[in-house]
C-alpha cells in the first residue's frame, strides 16, 4: 500500500463503528493522489476552489461525492452546481439564494450545510448562532425550492486547548439540536460537519457526522 492508503485505512479504523463520515479534504493534492484513495474505497472527497474542483471532477471516476468546503462567492457557484453533492459552507442568506437559482437551472436539488461560527478567532466565515436563529425564524429559507439544508458546519479555534476546542463543538451540537427540535425536524436535517486533522477525534466524541481530513491522510500540500 502507498503511504495515502496506509493513512487512509487508519483514520478509517478510527471511525469503525462510529456514526461519523470521512471527508477525505484533497486540496491543493493532484489527482494522483485521489486515486490512490479511491482505490481503498474512499468517495467522498472535499475541495475549496471551485476551479480546481471542476477539474478534478472532470478526470476524475464519476462516482466520487464532491464536498464543497471553503469560502465560496456568489459568483462561483454555477460553475459547480451542475455537480456538487454537498455544499458545507453556507455563510448567508445571499449565498443560500444564489444556489438554490443556480440549481433551479440545473434542474436538480443541491445539500447545503450552514456555516456557524462558533471559533474565537476574526479570520472564520459563518453565521454567529444568534443570527443563524434569527435567520431560521424569518423563514425567508423556506421559500427555496432547489436548495435542501441538511445540517451545520463550524471549525473550532485553532488552539491546543482541547478544553476550548470541546467547547466550541459542543454548542455547535447544541445549536443543531435546538434547530431539529424547533425548525427543521425533517429526518435530511442529519449533519453536523465538524472536526480536522487535529482535532477530529474531539469532534467525534461531540456527535460529528462528518469530518474534514486533509493532511492526516495526504501530507502536507503543495501550495
Amino acid at each position: 500500500m502507498t503511504t495515502i492508503q496506509t493513512n487512509l485505512q487508519r483514520v478509517l479504523n478510527e471511525l469503525d463503528g462510529s456514526n461519523t463520515r470521512l471527508v477525505a479534504v484533497s486540496k491543493y493534492h493532484p489527482a494522483e493522489a485521489i486515486s490512490q484513495a479511491y482505490e481503498c474505497g474512499q468517495r467522498i472527497f472535499g475541495e475549496s476552489h471551485v476551479q480546481e474542483l471542476c477539474a478534478k471532477h472532470e478526470n476524475l471516476p464519476a462516482d466520487i461525492e464532491w464536498h464543497f468546503i471553503g469560502h465560496l462567492q456568489t459568483n462561483k457557484v454555477k460553475y459547480m452546481a451542475p455537480f456538487i453533492t454537498l455544499i458545507h459552507s453556507v455563510d448567508s442568506m445571499r449565498l443560500l439564494h444564489e444556489i438554490d437559482r443556480q440549481a433551479m437551472r440545473c434542474n436538480r436539488t443541491i445539500d447545503c450545510l450552514l456555516q456557524v461560527h462558533v471559533a474565537k478567532e476574526e479570520t472564520k466565515f459563518g453565521f454567529t448562532p444568534d443570527e443563524l436563529l434569527q435567520v431560521l425564524d424569518e423563514g425567508e429559507w423556506k421559500t427555496m425550492t432547489h436548495t435542501r439544508i441538511c445540517g451545520l458546519m463550524g471549525m473550532a479555534t485553532n488552539t491546543d486547548d482541547t478544553e476550548q476546542i470541546r467547547s466550541e463543538f459542543h454548542t455547535l451540537r447544541q445549536l443543531f439540536d435546538t434547530i431539529h427540535a424547533n425548525h427543521m425536524p425533517q429526518p435530511t436535517f442529519r449533519e453536523l460537519s465538524m472536526g480536522m486533522s487535529h482535532d477530529y477525534k474531539i469532534a467525534m466524541s461531540e456527535g460529528s457526522t462528518l469530518v474534514r481530513i486533509g493532511s492526516s491522510i495526504f501530507g502536507d500540500r503543495t501550495y
